[in-house]
């Protein structure tokens, strides 16, 4: 999860200043000697602290380069023999260091080029390249025959001519604009922006628009020219790179498009490629900047809005046409295999509890940022974790390493292996910690609130590389000076950290959204130059120059997760505290209130300007600029029953948390069996957020705090059932879904409760927190 291009170099120059100020006190950021760690009395927590130190000092940052250097050496996509040969390459690693470790495999539908044609026929001709030069800079820019082509996994194949139309970045907003300047997309072909949005939103927006094809082109001002100096002169997208991905309908469900809700094992039941739902209806096609730039020089129509354009040099005009297009592709739909790497370290105490840890190895070219940055970071902390467990300090719980395969095309491994071992999952799996792509600068974070107290202690206590501060400090700094408004407000308010929440993109989403495991997303960035993505450029060279060069925030993210799986693993009791969560539904169901009231002022302002014809037809003499449609009028929702779930759900969390304390800092004693019998009842709270039926129409998706959504793809939407809902002015199902949102959180209260009664009886001697 990185931060968008635009507002690195500010963040860089900004930061340095609150950074100088927070350093001048080092005693306000150091780690306390006996820090009150959660879950652990104070003798115990000395222990973990000690624990922690020897973990850090067998961290290695030569460890880093080398495996980087070895994973990356050539192309190593789902289904590549370079691929299969690094699955058992770092299946031979975590054997070396004592982990019981197996490579588990699945057959997946993937399909690759065949053909590819993008032409302009009209008003004058071009053919695009469609391809990404070697550079004499890049040692494994020329690997050309092992390389994918440039292309959308999981487009149909088709054979289109027709008009374009620019659809900015063809969001559902973006063609309410169009509409309002009389522009119909229906039989045309769309031209659209890479960010705004996640990539495959824009085919399914358009196709719903009536267009018959799509392309996706990546605009200079993104992360290319605009930023800085270029690849191999700069770290920034050149003209001629191209953004691979998948643009299935992931907020349907990920993994195989064609075994969804089940592991995609040998004797699985396969859907008819007919049958499946996340495939796209109209073809797709990603192109560069040079491929992009005769097509906007060829298209005519209005001149686009100012915020719509770019960084091309050329007008951007909205069409439709003079600009005819041919678009062709063929594809070869083949099943592939998919090696998850899987490495156990059987826990001393309590070896079915788990904690499941795990970074993708596949990518679409070479990968070095994306995703073997955050793979070396992982192999460095479980050998590090290894070596403590051959010293004699195995981990009380067991902890699993995932390396996963076919993430980049749609969380495939770690979803088939998540579904195939559902059941197990369920009743085992304490939490889930994920990375993905490192790079250098700020610590960014996200997942399930019930670990955001868990997150800041281990935050708090790694130091930044640069700077000297704890990570947890140098990104409140971040947040404090390039924030929004409420954001900024929010982080000097605090003495912590809000984590955000989880939408999608990454390998923890069947784990949290489908299988209601408390899940944390870790990772570094902000201050790289990152114009490679999902490129042949993303490279060992680039990443050595502009990524991570010294390999210190590798080490940097090995300490904060590795502190999170060793917390974890160790605690007494399991480290949940529900005050953040209590605050986090509180908040989000104050959002969907305010939403319905913006909706129905706007609506109301609306109409009142219609009545009135004040509404101004015309932008331009030369432009036509249709007034808005009346909508239906916004209805007073009843919001009651999530209000007095929230209030509950608060009541809860303060009872469990003040309980915790109280049993960590008493007197007497909690038995090893009740211990379990409490680690039990706290994984079955975030199981408690779930509902069997899943989202309205995305019945994968079962979690009702968190998902992705259904028109923004990675980013989230909290309180899902209910947001989207009223974004898409069902009114009746809105009204529904409040009730069965409520349910949900008086039964996750329930569950709080049971974990309270536990600790009520009896507490752990010593103190702490």
């Amino acid at each position: 999860m990185r931060l968008k291009p635009s507002v690195v170099a500010s963040l860089a120059l900004a930061a340095s200043l609150w950074i100088a100020s927070i350093a001048a006190s080092p005693s306000e950021t150091a780690p306390d000697k006996t820090p009150p760690l959660l879950g652990f009395r104070t003798s115990a927590a000395e222990g973990q602290v000690a624990l922690e130190s020897r973990f850090d000092a067998n961290l290695r940052r030569d460890d880093l380069r080398e495996w980087m250097k070895r994973l990356t050496a050539r192309p190593h996509h789902l289904g590549s023999p370079y691929g299969k040969e690094n699955a058992e390459y770092l299946a031979g690693l975590f054997r070396s260091w004592g982990y019981d470790t197996a490579i588990e495999r699945f057959d997946v539908l993937f399909p690759t080029p065949k053909n590819r044609v993008l032409e302009l026929l009209a008003p004058t001709r071009f053919t695009a390249a469609l391809r990404e030069p070697a550079l004499a800079a890049d040692s494994t820019s020329g690997q050309t025959s092992e390389q994918l082509p440039t292309y959308n996994a999981y487009s149909i194949d088709g054979d289109v001519t027709a008009d374009l139309v620019y659809v900015y970045y063809g969001r559902p907003r973006d063609y309410d604009e169009l509409e309002r300047r009389g522009i119909d997309v229906k039989g045309k072909i769309v031209l659209a922006r890479y960010g705004g949005s996640w990539r495959g939103i824009k085919p399914k927006v358009a196709a719903e628009h009536g267009a018959i094809g799509c392309i996706i082109f990546s605009d200079p001002r993104e992360d290319g020219s605009f930023q800085g100096d270029v690849y191999p002169k700069g770290g920034w997208r050149s003209a001629d790179a191209v953004q691979r991905g998948s643009v299935a309908d992931m907020p349907l469900y990920p993994g195989d498009p064609l075994t969804p809700g089940v592991g995609a094992t040998a004797g699985a039941k396969r859907l008819d490629r007919a049958q499946a739902k996340t495939l796209t209806k109209i073809p797709v096609l990603p192109i560069s900047a040079a491929d992009a730039l005769p097509l906007f020089q060829a298209l005519g129509g209005p001149v686009a809005p100012e915020e719509w354009r770019g960084a091309l040099a050329t007008p951007y005009h909205l069409g439709p046409g003079p600009a005819k297009v041919h678009l062709q592709l063929q594809f070869d739909w083949k099943q592939v295999p998919a090696y998850d790497v899987i490495a156990r370290l059987r826990g001393s105490e309590r070896p079915d509890e788990w904690i499941v840890r795990g970074n993708h190895h596949d990518a679409w070219v070479n990968g070095a940022s994306d995703p073997i940055s955050g793979q070396v970071a992982m192999l460095e902390e479980a050998r590090a974790v290894g070596e403590l467990a051959r010293a004699g300090q195995r981990p009380r719980r067991t902890l699993i390493y995932c390396a996963w395969d076919g993430e980049e095309p749609g969380l495939l491994g770690s979803t088939e292996w998540a579904e195939t071992h559902a059941e197990e999952l369920r009743t085992k799996c304490v939490a889930y910690i994920n990375s993905d792509g490192n790079s250098r600068g700020f610590l960014e974070v996200g997942g399930s609130h019930t670990l955001e107290p868990l997150v800041n202690q281990a935050a708090r206590d790694v130091r930044d590389p640069e700077k000297g501060v704890s990570v947890l400090e140098r990104a409140k700094a971040a947040r404090i000076l390039n924030g929004t408004p409420e954001e900024r407000a929010d982080a000097r308010s605090r003495t912590d950290l809000r984590i955000g929440a989880l939408g999608s993109g990454s390998d923890f989403t069947p784990f949290l959204q489908h299988l209601g495991i408390s899940s944390i997303n870790i990772g570094f960035g902000g201050e790289e130059q990152y114009g490679q993505y999902h490129s042949i450029y993303d490279s060992f060279d680039h990443y050595t120059r502009f990524g991570d060069p010294g390999f210190d925030y590798g080490i940097a993210l090995a300490q904060t997760a590795g502190r999170l799986s060793l917390r974890l693993a160790n605690a007494e009791v399991l480290p949940f505290a529900f005050g953040s969560m209590g605050e986090a539904v509180e908040r989000y169901s104050k959002e969907v209130i305010k939403l319905a009231d913006d909706m129905r002022d706007e609506a109301e302002e609306r109409d009142k300007r219609l009545d009135a014809g004040t509404f101004t037809n015309v932008d331009d003499p030369t432009q036509k600029w249709l007034p808005p449609k009346r909508l239906d009028p916004v209805p007073y929702l009843n919001f009651a029953p999530l209000q007095n779930a929230v209030v509950r759900v608060n009541e809860s969390a303060k009872a469990y948390d003040s309980a915790r304390r109280d049993a960590l800092a008493g007197g007497g004693t909690l038995s090893e069996s009740k211990r379990g019998e409490l680690d039990a009842a706290l994984l079955r709270c975030e199981r408690a957020l779930t509902r069997a039926e899943g989202l309205p129409r995305r019945p994968w998706f079962v979690h009702q705090v968190y998902a992705p959504g259904f028109y923004t793809g990675y980013g989230v939407k909290t309180l899902p059932g209910v947001r989207e809902a009223i974004e898409q002015r069902q009114w009746k199902e809105a009204e529904e879904q409040v009730v069965v949102v409520a349910g949900v959180l008086q039964r996750y209260a329930d569950s709080i409760d049971k974990a309270t009664a536990l600790l009520k009886p009896a507490t752990l001697s010593g103190s702490g927190q």
